[in-house]
């Protein structure tokens, strides 16, 4: 059996507002509430199950995103649209551009509750750096 990611648990304040915030921005809808979880579904069958959980128990995370150049122009024009600072880099040392990483293109914003959000057009080692 080849193994594969099902799902993980993104801790969120408020799963509710994370998991549509995220859907926003990504262009995709809610899923179902399961239990304690709000999910979100992805193309490949990955589920990220938003979870509910005290302030102090969260620890940042980074989920990165591979999109098509067409999926990036809607995705960039939402993130710019609601006014989400976004950066070009991981440590937000280049607010306001994109990267163009392995010929693609790639922008970090956060979460409500600040974990790192990535969205990359090109899988990194792909191609050539600009």
């Amino acid at each position: 059996m080849a193994v594969q990611l099902n799902h993980t648990i993104v801790h969120a304040r408020d799963n509710r507002e994370s998991a549509e915030f995220l859907a926003h921005v990504l262009g995709l809808e809610v899923g179902a509430e399961w239990g304690p979880f709000v999910a979100l579904d992805l193309s490949n069958g990955v589920t990220l199950d938003f979870a509910s959980v005290p302030a102090e128990s969260i620890v940042t995370q980074h989920y990165a995103f591979l999109v098509t150049e067409e999926e990036f122009d809607g995705i960039f024009r939402r993130i710019k649209d609601a006014d989400i600072p976004y950066f070009a880099d991981p440590h937000g040392k280049q607010p306001g551009e994109i990267n163009h990483n392995d010929g693609g293109r790639g922008v970090y914003f956060l979460d409500p509750v600040r974990h790192g959000m990535e969205v990359i057009t090109r899988p990194y080692g792909s191609g050539a750096d600009d």
